[in-house]
């Protein structure tokens, strides 16, 4: 009898072995079906994910503020809650001139990019710069995106420069923007620090730089006219 039981025991756990090594197989196919399945989806987003680059200075670079507190950040916030297929790239550095952003869009033009914001010229102002010379190289960066990515899509933000630079030097550099915009045949947002520059509780202790509650008005105002570009997912 003990020896019958024992057969019928080595039996059993011998038919549970196979039952279970059978079950393995059979479940392998759906393992791998589902891995394959969640890999094409993760290539279709990033197939279908379009980049906006912000090419800019330290007012795109959120300068005195945690990075996400900047407006480049703030708008992705606004896209994704959206259901835009858009990914932001912040390409603001601290101090550059439209000289610089000439000679740096380059290197920014080695990653693909579908939307371009180009937010230069502050600084120029800030250093009297001859505004022949801004609008020059601000009409340099867009034909070089263009020559690189022709059905990228391109938004120019204005700028103002304060008025201790002299009327005469104001009033010509506010005239910058407008005529690249219409040279170029790009759209113009006219001044990137509406409802934000000059009032003193929007802004840093500089007078210059947004804190995080300006970053929002300028984010809003920015999105407002970037949206008019974008193509959301279908």
């Amino acid at each position: 009898m003990k020896n019958t039981a024992f057969s019928i025991l080595a039996l059993y756990s011998l038919f549970l072995g196979a039952c279970q090594d059978k079950a393995a197989q059979s479940n392998q196919p759906k393992q791998e079906n589902t891995q394959k399945n969640s890999s094409e989806n993760d290539n279709k987003e990033t197939n279908t994910q379009k980049t906006i680059v912000f090419f800019g200075n330290s007012l795109t670079a959120g300068y005195g503020l945690e990075p996400e507190e900047a407006f480049p950040q703030l708008i992705q916030q606004k896209l994704d809650s959206l259901g835009y297929p858009y990914k932001i790239v912040n390409a603001g550095l601290s101090g550059e001139t439209t000289a610089g952003g000439a000679e740096r869009i380059d290197w920014i033009l080695k990653q693909k990019l579908d939307v371009f914001v180009l937010e230069l010229g502050g600084n120029d102002g800030l250093r009297g710069i001859d505004t022949k010379e801004t609008e020059k190289n601000l009409g340099i960066i867009i034909d070089k995106v263009r020559k690189k990515y022709p059905e990228a899509k391109i938004l120019l933000t204005g700028m103002e420069t304060p008025p201790n630079m002299g009327q005469a030097y104001t009033s010509d550099f506010r005239k910058i923007f407008p005529k690249v915009a219409k040279d170029k045949e790009v759209k113009l947002m006219d001044f990137l620090l509406k409802d934000v520059g000059g009032i003193p509780e929007l802004n840093q202790p500089d007078g210059i730089h947004p804190t995080a509650e300006g970053q929002k008005i300028v984010a809003k105002n920015v999105f407002e006219e970037l949206e008019k570009l974008l193509e959301k997912d279908e």
